[in-house]
């Protein structure tokens, strides 16, 4: 991808004010009612690298961005279950589309936990508005992905009125292409991670439109450039207190990456059954007519289905935990939502991978051809996997449970 015409993209705010969402079941009917939409170009974007503008304009002012906003500031505060379920929803006929909320809803948790009383006043009414944050997180070429080097110092103006400001790069940017407001996330001179959160079309913030993995390919994201940006103090969040004392902001990232993988399982099984009872044959040592009665076919399909329905429990169990762990949060209980987080992302993983990878075994080598871009769903399930390797998960888990080492407190835990 490359930069041209980048002005396209700059999103202005909603003309209108976003739909108001009252339920849980309202949010859930929203959702599968979008989805139906998003579904029919779905493939077609991914072929073209194609930014799904509209969609996210109907996403975002459909009211499904704000769920999670707290009732005493206007919004629905649906549970985590619920915030779940629409980005699984979604996630199952546009992954990109399901991972470009991920960011925002992070943000307004650490809004939540983080923020001043004023700051929750105005962003959450932001949000209920319909204004989409992106994100300017992660960087490229340091030691770690928490060594951030974009910096954040106090300044005063001519009018002596003080803020800060922020220089730096980044990648990865998720959603920056196409939002209202960029958070960058910048350490002070001590090394403490804070959000600045500054309007899109702010001077010296530029986002290039070049991400160029082979999945997820309409994230909107790439690279932000941030050269010398200013930041009143009431648009900076100081979020490492959120992670100085047990809260659930560690778990609450980590766990809607997962639900965006359980959601790319349930399309590529999904796409799975609809091409096997078109198109599919039986093996000829079936003795079958249809591929559809093919003992080993459906065994396959079985095993899919029963691999699907435990990553979704144990994300429901992770979700409740971390409603416990919100109302109450102590080491024992965010330790708790960390760990049964952690366990619904191995899960998840796995399905993931397995049902894409499946998708052309059971359904033949016809299923490869080019045109029918069925390869999307393993493109999406092994890029939006590497979010946080696995492999640490399960360390995790079994130290907190042969050791009895709580897990760590930072976003990747």
């Amino acid at each position: 991808m490359t930069n041209l015409n980048i002005d396209q993209f700059i999103q202005t705010l909603p003309t209108q004010a976003a739909h108001r969402i009252q339920s849980e079941d309202e949010a859930i009917r929203i959702a599968q009612q979008l989805a139906e939409q998003f579904a029919k170009e779905a493939s077609l974007r991914d072929q073209k690298r194609q930014l799904p503008v509209d969609e996210l304009n109907a996403f975002s002012q459909s009211g499904l961005w704000a769920i999670t906003v707290p009732k005493q500031y206007g919004g629905a505060g649906v549970s985590w279950r619920t915030a779940l379920e629409v980005i699984k929803i979604i996630s199952s006929v546009d992954p990109s589309l399901g991972q470009l909320p991920q960011n925002h809803l992070v943000i307004l948790e650490h809004i939540r936990l983080d923020g001043t009383e004023a700051q929750k006043k105005f962003f959450f009414e932001l949000v209920l508005n319909g204004v989409r944050f992106g994100n300017a997180f992660s960087e490229i070429g340091n030691k770690h992905v928490a060594d951030f080097k974009t910096i954040i110092k106090p300044i005063a103006d001519n009018a002596n009125q003080h803020g800060f400001e922020v220089n730096g790069k980044k990648f990865f940017a998720t959603g920056a292409l196409l939002a209202h407001w960029v958070p960058i996330v910048t350490v002070n001179t001590e090394g403490l991670p804070h959000l600045a959160l500054v309007p899109r079309e702010t001077h010296g913030l530029t986002v290039i439109n070049d991400w160029s993995g082979f999945g997820q390919r309409t994230t909107a994201s790439g690279t932000v450039i941030i050269e010398q940006v200013k930041v009143p103090v009431e648009h900076v969040v100081p979020i490492y207190q959120a992670f100085a004392k047990p809260t659930v902001a560690g778990p609450v990232s980590q766990i809607i990456q997962a639900a965006i993988d359980a959601g790319i399982a349930r399309g590529a099984i999904q796409e799975t059954i609809q091409y096997v009872k078109q198109y599919a044959r039986p093996w000829i040592d079936a003795n079958q007519e249809k591929a559809t009665d093919d003992h080993y076919t459906i065994a396959a399909i079985g095993d899919l289905k029963i691999k699907l329905r435990a990553a979704e429990a144990v994300l429901d169990l992770a979700a409740d935990q971390i409603e416990v762990a919100t109302n109450q949060a102590d080491e024992e209980s965010v330790a708790e939502a960390s760990v049964l987080v952690a366990e619904a992302k191995v899960l998840t993983t796995e399905v993931a991978i397995l049902a894409a990878n499946k998708l052309f075994e059971l359904s033949g080598t016809r299923s490869t051809l080019a045109e029918l871009n069925l390869d999307r769903h393993w493109r999406n399930a092994r890029t939006h996997t590497l979010h946080d390797p696995v492999r640490w998960k399960y360390h995790l888990v079994g130290n907190y449970f042969l050791n009895g080492v709580k897990p760590p407190r930072h976003p990747w835990a």
